[in-house]
């Protein structure tokens, strides 16, 4: 199973790397545009929410889904692109 994580990170200058992390540790991840990431692994997408949560300020944004099926890219290189295609 795959999950989109998607973030708006309101605090500027804030150090995300715990939150980065915490990404990279839920399984085998994808991270080609700048606040969205990929993630390969069987946990729940509420549980990963909740997760990662800890890692964000009160006025942060979150969405985790799980995706499938149909995808498209533009100007991404072909590693993400192979990263994809090997997966959805």
């Amino acid at each position: 199973m795959l999950l989109l994580i998607s973030y708006d990170l309101r605090k500027p200058g804030r150090d995300y790397s715990s939150l980065h992390q915490a990404i990279k540790n839920v399984g085998n991840w994808w991270h080609c545009l700048e606040s969205v990431w990929i993630v390969e692994t069987s946990r729940d997408a509420i549980i990963v929410r909740d997760e990662l949560m800890r890692h964000m300020d009160t006025n942060d944004k979150l969405a985790v889904l799980r995706t499938a099926g149909e995808w498209g890219t533009y100007n991404l290189g072909d590693d993400c692109n192979q990263w994809l295609h090997e997966r959805m």
